[in-house]
């Protein structure tokens, strides 16, 4: 048959396959370090502060939060709020991008064979509505927001690079955007992405290779909600950040209640559940000191290459860019 699919894949400077002999990467954080925290869904002002203020009691450095109910559903004094307090942590904030088909009118979304769809968006609407969430949050200062849709990722990557968002502005691959081999990681990543959130519960030799393809870090939880799986992997994790550095460790939880979209008839358990996650993450600290102390952490307090707050009350675009549009309009990358 000649050439077979993998000796193309060497060619392509791929991987053949799943890395199963598990080398140790040698990628790093601009900080050099091998791991960072996140904790996902800080649903406001007041899961932030939970955070954090359970992160100093525990002694646990927090690099990034991610939210998930959408920019759209925080108004503009909560995202200052936000905004002011993770400035004075010097912590990334990532806002998720809504809406999307699932939160929308799609019928196929709520179907069983459908749900697939569920985090696209819908329509050139949608698209639209979801960059404008991005808009919304680069003038309150943010610099990263939680990407779902593959075009919504190709329209971020053009007008960031247009002027119509901040240069500094970072994509964040949601874990709702299956990102599951080395092929689709690249193209993400070759679309715009900063960082990947891969699925939940790819093996150790499959994150091998898809760090072989790729350079940005990776977002890998831990824990994961019943919504994706529901088991806890606390026993890789020495494991999983050998393999796979540089990686967020991310702490969802099992038999949990889906705070999603998040508002204040659920702040009670949206708050406690950000509490518990710092938890989670202190024994997997602990975990990593008993089995593998030379693995390291990146220190808190603004390390290197995160998307730190800025200044607030900018509009863009901020040049003349007019021109240079429509050419990464028809397929500039």
């Amino acid at each position: 048959m000649g050439i077979s699919a993998r000796d193309f894949f060497r060619h392509a400077g791929m991987p053949v396959g799943d890395l199963t002999s598990l080398p140790s990467s040698t990628k790093r954080f601009q900080d050099g370090a091998q791991y960072r925290i996140e904790i996902p869904s800080t649903e406001g002002p007041e899961c932030l502060e939970a955070v954090l203020d359970e992160a100093a009691r525990r002694d646990v450095p927090v690099h990034r939060v991610s939210q998930g109910s959408g920019v759209l559903l925080q108004t503009e004094g909560e995202l200052n709020a936000m905004a002011d307090r993770a400035r004075s942590a010097q912590i990334e904030v990532s806002l998720a991008t809504r809406p999307n088909a699932a939160w929308g009118t799609s019928a196929m979304a709520r179907a069983s064979a459908g749900a697939a769809v569920g985090a696209s968006a819908r329509g050139q609407d949608e698209v639209g509505y979801q960059l404008e969430d991005a808009r919304r949050a680069a003038a309150h200062g943010f610099r990263s927001v939680l990407i779902t849709d593959i075009g919504t990722l190709a329209a971020f990557g053009q007008m960031r690079r247009a002027g119509f968002l901040p240069a500094s502005m970072q994509a964040k691959i949601s874990v709702l955007l299956p990102l599951a081999n080395p092929f689709a990681t690249r193209v993400a990543v070759e679309l715009g992405a900063n960082t990947l959130n891969l699925p939940t519960d790819l093996t150790l030799p499959q994150i091998a290779a898809i760090r072989s393809a790729v350079d940005v870090p990776l977002d890998i939880y831990v824990e994961s909600a019943n919504e994706f799986g529901g088991f806890i992997r606390s026993y890789e994790v020495p494991e999983l950040i050998r393999v796979g550095a540089p990686v967020y460790l991310k702490f969802g939880i099992r038999n949990a209640a889906d705070v999603y979209p998040s508002g204040l008839h659920l702040q009670d358990a949206a708050v406690l559940l950000s509490r518990e996650r710092v938890r989670r993450a202190q024994m997997v600290l602990e975990l990593i000191a008993r089995e593998s102390p030379a693995l390291v952490i990146s220190k808190g307090g603004g390390a290197a290459g995160l998307a730190l707050i800025e200044e607030r009350g900018a509009a863009w675009p901020q040049t003349d860019v007019g021109k240079e549009v429509q050419p990464l309009l028809v397929g500039d990358r």
